[in-house]
């Protein structure tokens, strides 16, 4: 059966503050337990207005103290701007004091200026990843003890305290390079919002073999994979959905500051119309139906939903607790009858602008 969660990004939406965005953050979450959904997952950024959240994992410990029941994730922690020692040190005492209820997830992050205001540079971004990521799983592994010595890191034999609880670290993959590196490793994959199901599946092919070739089981892997998810019984809702998205991209997106500059403009208006179009939008059954079609495609046991495009905090809530109740209804139908096959959707349960 598949796991709904929320990835919560924290988006300084207009008429919000930064303050505003992550109390909003706390009350999203405490609506997913209440609404009976599985965990939410935060989103860390720094320096820009798309994301309030400069600690994944401060926010996680705020989460996990403020629920009872749902795991709480990062999605994710930005491994190439954190000392892996530091950063295995948090998860683990997160895991103390909540446990089975914590999850992590970190990524390489993207050539922005953060690298610079905290030390670390870009050739710890272009090339450290893997030495991080080899050196935060042996810290959470369960040794009592742990060294290192390589390019990037030296740490002199140290006592690891409080002790890691050997659980998996998820690894955010864009390219089939990470992918490949999580496989080598054992550590599952996070899919993000930018890709086809397709393509997730290419991913996921490429960790498996070397998964497998590893020496790992691939069928014990919990992949998550993001998604936009919102409904929208009428085309208007889904218009608002593409307006309030597009200018967040515009603005939070826009102040990004590359240490790799590009000419290149992104077009942010035709990325909300692919996610609309390629993720769960529409009415409670189309997106209930959407998001189960993808778990069968990709064979991904967890899904992360973005349920903040409509910026507004009443309607946010409003949507998670809907959503609540469509996942409910459909994981009660789903063991009655087979979800409806790709070539033949219910086109008068969606909800488009013409």
């Amino acid at each position: 059966m598949t796991a709904h969660d929320l990835f919560l990004l924290g988006g300084v939406f207009p008429e919000t503050t930064p303050a505003q965005s992550l109390r909003h953050v706390v009350a999203y979450a405490q609506a997913a337990e209440s609404a009976g959904m599985d965990g939410a997952w935060v989103a860390e950024h720094h320096f820009i207005e798309y994301g309030a959240n400069p600690s994944a994992t401060l926010m996680a410990s705020h989460l996990l103290a403020a629920t009872e029941r749902i795991q709480i994730g990062t999605a994710v922690a930005v491994l190439s701007n954190r000392h892996p020692v530091a950063l295995g040190e948090e998860a683990a005492t997160l895991d103390a004091l909540a446990p089975g209820r914590f999850r992590l997830g970190v990524g390489r992050g993207g050539p922005w200026v953060d690298l610079d205001v905290f030390g670390a540079g870009l050739d710890r971004f272009e090339r450290g990843f893997e030495e991080g990521l080899r050196l935060l799983k042996r810290w959470l592994s369960g040794d009592e003890e742990v060294a290192h010595t390589g390019e990037f890191f030296d740490v002199l034999p140290v006592r690891v305290m409080p002790p890691g609880g050997g659980g998996p670290v998820w690894v955010a993959a864009t390219g089939e390079g990470t992918a490949r590196l999580a496989g080598r490793l054992g550590l599952p994959l996070l899919l993000g919002m930018h890709a086809s199901d397709e393509d997730h599946v290419k991913l996921l092919d490429a960790w498996r073999r070397e998964a497998e070739d590893s020496g790992f089981d691939p069928e014990a892997a919990e992949h998550v994979s993001t998604h936009l998810a919102q409904i929208a019984d009428a085309p208007d809702g889904v218009e608002r959905l593409r307006e309030s998205l597009t200018e967040l991209l515009e603005r939070g997106v826009g102040q990004y500051v590359s240490l790799k500059p590009s000419k290149a403009k992104r077009d942010h208006g035709a990325y909300v119309d692919w996610m609309i179009e390629r993720h769960a939008v529409g009415t409670a059954g189309h997106v209930a139906e959407q998001l189960a079609r993808s778990a069968e495609r990709t064979g991904v046991s967890r899904q992360l939903l973005m349920v903040e495009g409509m910026g507004d905090a009443h309607a946010v809530r409003e949507n998670i607790g809907r959503l609540g109740e469509a996942l409910s209804r459909s994981r009660t139908a789903s063991t009655a009858a087979p979800v409806r096959s790709e070539a033949a959707p219910a086109a008068a349960d969606r909800a488009r602008p013409a």
